[in-house]
């Protein structure tokens, strides 16, 4: 065009800056539009679209300002520029200035834009004054609006006005009902998560492996295998590929659920697993007390010729912990920077320091956290706290303790930690004293639950738990039990029990502590042979792990307590944890 002498006009001249803009070269944009004779509305978007997709928005502010007339694209560009590139409060302030001056009104795009803007500072005051300006200007009977509006009332912890924007939405699609699922997970009410996804699979609507996804995640969380299992065969129904992430999700889910036989089956079923598999099946292992297993899988994987990435590295870790593989793990820890060219995470230093501690390496542990390059987390002075709970090492406990003090001053397990340490060691005065400290910090120990569920009902026991109905049989059922336990050889250990008081009413405390009790009904709840499956809040005691392998000889049932840290499988009176933990 300029070799031909050819002047263009303002049309021609928009799409030269159009396809510059589209292309990335702002440089070219801007020469094109600065020697333009003549510009029109359009000129000036094209312009300042340019710079907010490429993430320019001072730049595209300073020509916002500049334009002589501004219609709805020029207010809605910089308002959802402000907005994606994560400055609400500019889009806000900015959408605010336009009611004020505009005559036209909003569009459904500028206000989808105010409304994700006020879902990510969140704040819910100025959602509803947006929702106000939508009712006024007749545009609530917009699907994207309606979207827009439910995404604004979720993300601003408002669940309720999501869901009733969510009902009466017409012609919902898939995204809609993935989003409204995932809010009720992300608050926790699983229940109702679990109820809509319910409610999907019996309309017309086909799940995407974004919905099914995120339903597996929320089962692998809380540990709902039946719900999983439920959704495996939904996906199975309809079909599915069986190279998706929604795959990869089932191996998870199996995986944190402990069943480890069929979260392998679905892995080897897939044509080429991704290394979010591997890592989950990794882990998984680890967790399961299966350390050889997970050990092995990752020898597979580095034949694969799929490269490891740093939480693959917290799996393999983690199971030479489990093992007790200490010198083996410090080859796999010092292979992450010098093999892989990987920098080492916060998470491998603590996994590290536990596989020091915990086998009572306690030089070497602190020599590692002097050299790390990044201040210690409260995952690894926990970790250095664990391992001085199980060998007894007070002095390194109190650095441990009062740096994690420090940190989460609310977090009961720090001091419960401390006060058993103390109580191992006959300092009562101390535990009193620890005691004391939790009462003037306002600290409360969360209180330890177990859960077992039996025929897809689940039942959940509180420790000296009288309420469940058949807690009499309970009861008289682990007075047998202890008899028997006896007999086998079984002593109580009461070194954990935070009371100073007699020892036979600290036997008494012992046995009915939650994870028994869950045991005992699972047992007497269920046919001869069957296994038990047991879920607690908290890490379970030393007492309880030593009483169930006992009730695993006795009553001849394989038991799986799946504790806050990882599983322990108990069978013939072994642990799969081999009391590493």
């Amino acid at each position: 065009m300029k070799r031909s002498g050819f002047v263009p006009g303002v049309v021609i001249s928009n799409r030269i800056l159009d396809m510059y803009a589209k292309c990335g070269n702002l440089v070219d944009a801007r020469h094109v539009f600065d020697k333009m004779a003549d510009r029109d509305s359009c000129s000036w978007n094209t312009m300042i679209s340019g710079y907010v997709k490429a993430g320019r928005v001072k730049e595209a502010r300073k020509l916002f300002d500049e334009m002589p007339e501004r219609d709805n694209f020029s207010w809605t560009a910089m308002i959802s520029g402000y907005a994606r590139h994560d400055l609400p409060e500019e889009a806000l302030h900015l959408y605010r200035i336009m009611q004020k001056r505009q005559t036209l009104g909003s569009s459904k795009f500028t206000v989808s834009s105010a409304l994700a803007a006020a879902a990510a500072i969140p704040s819910l005051c100025m959602g509803k004054e947006i929702h106000g300006h939508i009712v006024r200007q007749g545009l609530e009977s917009d699907e994207v609006v309606w979207s827009a509006l439910s995404d604004m009332y979720g993300k601003c912890g408002s669940i309720e006005e999501a869901r009733y924007i969510f009902d009466r939405m017409v012609g919902k699609d898939i995204v809609s009902w993935t989003a409204m699922i995932d809010r009720y997970f992300d608050k926790g009410r699983r229940e109702e998560g679990f109820a809509l996804f319910s409610e999907l699979t019996r309309s017309k609507m086909r799940p995407n492996d974004f919905t099914f996804a995120g339903v597996l995640n929320a089962c692998a969380d809380h540990a709902a295998e039946g719900l999983g299992r439920q959704v495996h065969g939904h996906m199975t129904r309809v079909g599915f590929d069986p190279s998706t992430f929604a795959v990869s999700a089932l191996v998870h889910m199996y995986s944190k659920c402990g069943n480890m036989e069929t979260a392998r089956r679905v892995f080897e079923g897939m044509p080429h697993p991704d290394l979010v598999s591997w890592t989950s099946l990794i882990v998984g292992y680890a967790q399961n007390g299966q350390p050889e297993d997970a050990l092995s899988l990752y020898e597979s994987l580095l034949g694969s010729g799929i490269r490891p990435d740093h939480v693959t590295f917290v799996g393999v870790l983690s199971a030479c912990t489990h093992a007790g593989l200490v010198d083996k793990g410090l080859e796999y820890f010092h292979s992450i920077n010098k093999k892989y060219g990987l920098t080492h995470t916060a998470d491998h230093y603590a996994c590290t320091v536990d596989l020091l501690a915990r086998s009572g390496r306690f030089q070497e542990a602190e020599n590692i956290i002097h050299d790390m390059p990044m201040k210690p987390d409260r995952f690894l002075w926990a970790s250095m706290l664990g391992g001085c709970r199980i060998h007894g090492n007070l002095e390194l406990a109190k650095q441990a303790s009062e740096a994690l003090f420090e940190m989460e001053p609310e977090n009961p397990a720090t001091y419960i930690t401390m006060a058993n340490i103390y109580a191992t060691a006959g300092l009562w005065d101390e535990v009193t004293k620890i005691r004391k400290i939790m009462e003037d910090r306002g600290v409360v120990k969360k209180p330890g639950k177990s859960w077992i569920e039996i025929k897809r009902e689940v039942h959940v026991f509180l420790v000296g738990d009288k309420s469940h109905p058949k807690s009499d049989e309970i009861h008289e059922f682990l007075g047998e039990l202890s008899k028997r336990m006896r007999e086998e050889g079984y002593v109580p250990d009461t070194n954990f029990v935070l009371h100073d008081v007699e020892e036979e009413q600290k036997e008494q405390n012992l046995v009915y502590h939650s994870e028994k009790l869950a045991v005992a009904f699972g047992i007497i709840a269920t046919p001869a042979g069957t296994t038990i499956k047991v879920f607690k809040n908290l890490r379970t005691c030393v007492d309880c792990h030593t009483a169930i392998k006992f009730i695993s000889k006795i009553a001849r049932r394989k038991i799986i307590v799946r504790d806050s840290n990882r599983f322990h499988c108990f069978e013939d009176g072994t642990c799969s944890c081999k009391d590493y933990w």
